[in-house]
């Protein structure tokens, strides 16, 4: 900022003096006794003490908040409250001032609006990426009363008058920027759709000006052909309303630079390629009962004249838009084959769209944001509502006030759901930065990592190596991305505690040389009231637990089963595999059967798709050798041998019980518990005349399955053992195959 001595050029001076007369003129109902004196006194004051300078475009600090407050009376409507604060808040953002001293001066809701003024001449402090989402709902949040927003707005307007000609062409670049991507969006929303294409025509102009001046000279060049050309277009169109008797006026427009200018872009043409670069609206006065009637009535009568094209057609009437606005848009070929977009609506519907709840953005197909978008549309109405908006403080912001925004130490700014803390901001980051997170720094000051974030700060995460995640920190965030990171470290500092615990615990089993079963170890952690090894083994690591403890109970229990023998090794079934060395199959009096007519003697086999054993219902087969083959009669092969050899098939039963035993092969399911061999092959071995040939068993993801062979003599022993296999904890499913 310059130190040099401000003074007022004369054509300043004689402007100043017309602003102020105007804006007195403007809020002079609204003014409270001695208003104007205190005004003057305080720039007068600001004079005598040097506190005003020109800013980086030369501006004259005064005169500039003249011409907001210009804009603000003008184009939006603010009185006392809202002028005041423009001409007052220079000496307090300088320091000049303090709130109290405007409060003191112009009352409390003068102060208010300074109050968010100030907030926000902070946040901008903190280099935001003002393209950003999250900036413009902080940006609102921090307004509270929606004067500051609409203040904003008419500054940045003033500010984009003025800077044509200035050198400070970053600077320019920078507010040109913030007014395409910032304020223009916030204008439309408001419905200051006026000011809205002025600051996308600048924005235009200052970031692209060959585009701006190539669409400007081409207008400009065609303006007179243009205006004459609709001319032509809406004459005979007005013949034919009048001479239906309908009661209307047309208006005519061409699109905006800005807008001419994107659809370029999207549509990837030249100038001459825009469709609708003309386009007129019909409005009719219209009695409400006939208003639909009336609208498609005129859609006939253009459509008639000329070409339409139906892709273009969208008929908001008979489906009107969520937020209220109806109106029927068609595009026709005009004369020269020149595409014209007509808008049909009465005056009710004009008056929705252009100044009702229903605003244009959203008609544009700009998505809608929920909430804020009530928010603002409420704050419209008493924009546009007779008083001199009073009712705007009630409007207080309660939209965000499940939001926070904060910014990183780079100026990035971040969205978290209120109640987030420091510890949330940490695993946003990373997730080292999260588990190793000690505290944090709120603009500076050093706080906990439990501490809430404010929308405004700027968050800078304290970390140390030696830091580790805790089972507590899960009730300290409040993001699901922080739960899931914190749940993941648990579980790996669970596994590495997991893996030093059982070299600790093997190191002492073999120092005090006692071998180390599995299967022993985890009855010993049942016993010792762990639900889960991974407590046990944790409580080991942080020397919760003793060792030779667990030794000692150990050897009790291994001490235990010796003398009780009740010791099958509890192994999990991952990759069991057993085959019975003694395997001696007993053959010393085979069952008999009865086969076709009362035939005893008789040679056989036992099939091997099926392994029918005695008690089994069955049939024989008459083979091509002239032997018989015996077939449960649930063999998955009987529908087959039934269906094609029928003549083949003679009846067989069981009559006579021998000692024979037969091999049976079982499928069994079930969860891979420790312990689940050992109960298997303890019911089999406890099993009198039941012997068992072999087991194998593999386990994937928590389950097993796998085939037991048992020899037994018949079908009851057969369906005991399934049901005693059965009723095993973790065992699903037992099949016969």
């Amino acid at each position: 900022m310059s130190e040099t001595k401000f003074e007022f050029t004369a054509e300043e001076r004689e402007e100043t003096t017309q602003l102020l007369e105007h804006v007195k003129q403007a809020i002079g109902d609204t003014l409270q006794e001695n208003d104007e004196k205190k005004i003057y006194e305080h720039i007068k004051e600001g004079l005598e003490r040097g506190q005003f300078q020109r800013d980086i475009f030369g501006l004259n600090p005064i005169l500039h908040a003249l011409r907001t407050a210009k804009i603000a009376v003008d184009e939006i409507n603010l009185k006392r409250d809202g002028v005041l604060s423009i001409l007052a808040y220079y000496s307090v953002v300088n320091g000049y001032n303090t709130i109290d001293d405007m409060q003191a001066k112009f009352g409390d809701s003068v102060a208010h609006i300074i109050r968010g003024l100030v907030r926000i001449h902070d946040l901008y402090k903190k280099n935001p990426v003002i393209e950003s989402e999250n900036f413009r709902n902080l940006l609102i949040s921090f307004s509270e009363d929606m004067r500051v927003i609409l203040i904003m707005i008419a500054d940045r307007v003033n500010v984009m008058r003025q800077i044509r000609d200035t050198n400070a062409v970053e600077a320019r670049h920078q507010v040109a920027e913030e007014a395409s991507y910032l304020y223009a969006p916030l204008a439309h929303k408001l419905g200051l759709y006026t000011l809205k294409s002025e600051l996308e025509d600048l924005s235009l102009k200052y970031l692209e000006h060959d585009a701006y001046y190539m669409i400007k000279d081409k207008l400009n060049a065609t303006k007179a052909t243009r205006d004459a050309y609709i001319a032509r277009f809406i004459k005979p169109v007005e013949e034919k309303l009048k001479a239906a008797g309908l009661k209307f006026h047309i208006k005519g427009r061409t699109k905006s630079i800005h807008s001419i200018w994107q659809k370029m872009k999207k549509q990837k043409c030249g100038f001459e390629g825009i469709y609708d670069l003309f386009a007129i609206r019909i409005i009719l006065d219209s009695p409400f009962d006939k208003e639909k009637m009336q609208c498609w009535q005129v859609y006939s009568i253009i459509t008639d004249m000329y070409q339409p094209n139906p892709k273009r057609l969208r008929d908001w009437l008979s489906v009107p838009k969520s937020n209220g606005y109806e109106c029927l848009h068609i595009t026709v070929l005009g004369p020269e084959n020149k595409w014209v977009e007509c808008q049909i609506r009465t005056e009710r519907m004009d008056e929705i769209a252009e100044h009702g709840l229903a605003a244009h953005w959203r008609y544009k197909g700009i998505k809608s944001e929920g909430g804020i978008d009530g928010w603002l549309a409420n704050i419209r109405s008493a924009l546009e509502s007779k008083d001199d908006l009073q009712l705007m403080d009630q409007f207080k912001l309660d939209l965000y006030e499940d939001e926070v925004y904060v910014f990183t130490p780079k100026g990035d700014l971040l969205k978290f759901p209120k109640g987030a803390t420091i510890l949330d901001f940490a695993y946003h980051i990373h997730s080292n930065i999260g588990n190793t997170c000690i505290g944090g720094k709120v603009n500076g000051k050093a706080v906990s990592f439990r501490t809430p974030m404010k929308s405004g700060d700027t968050i800078e995460i304290l970390t140390q190596s030696n830091q580790k995640p805790k089972d507590e920190w899960l009730k300290i965030v409040q993001t699901s991305r922080a739960k899931a990171k914190i749940r993941l470290a648990l579980k790996e500092t669970q596994r590495k505690e997991g893996l030093y615990a059982k070299e600790i615990l093997e190191r002492r089993f073999k120092n005090k040389k006692v071998d180390l079963e599995e299967s022993l170890i985890a009855q010993v952690i049942k016993k010792m009231g762990y639900k889960e090894n991974s407590d046990f083994y944790k409580d080991i690591a942080e020397e919760k637990l003793d060792p030779n403890t667990v030794i000692d109970r150990y050897i009790e229990l291994q001490e235990h089963k010796e003398k009780t023998g009740d010791g099958v090794p509890a192994v999990s079934a991952e990759k069991f595999e057993f085959e019975n060395p003694n395997e001696e199959v007993l053959k010393q009096k085979e069952d008999v059967l009865t086969i076709d007519q009362d035939l005893k003697g008789i040679d056989y086999k036992l099939a091997k798709c099926c392994h029918p054993i005695y008690g089994d219902s069955i049939f024989g087969f008459v083979t091509v050798n002239g032997g018989i083959t015996i077939h449960r009669t649930d063999c998955p092969n009987a529908p087959e041998l039934r269906s094609r050899f029928g003549y083949r098939i003679v009846k067989a039963k069981w009559s006579g019980k021998g000692s024979s035993q037969y091999a049976i092969s079982l499928r069994i399911v079930g969860n891979d518990d420790i312990g689940i061999v050992s109960n298997i092959t303890n019911i089999i071995s406890k099993e009198d005349k039941l012997t068992m040939r072999s087991i194998r068993i593999d386990s994937n993801d928590g389950l097993f399955s796998g085939n037991i062979v048992v020899q037994l003599d018949d079908t009851s022993k057969l369906n005991a053992l399934i049901k005693k296999l059965s009723a095993i904890k973790g065992v699903k499913q037992v099949t016969r195959l």
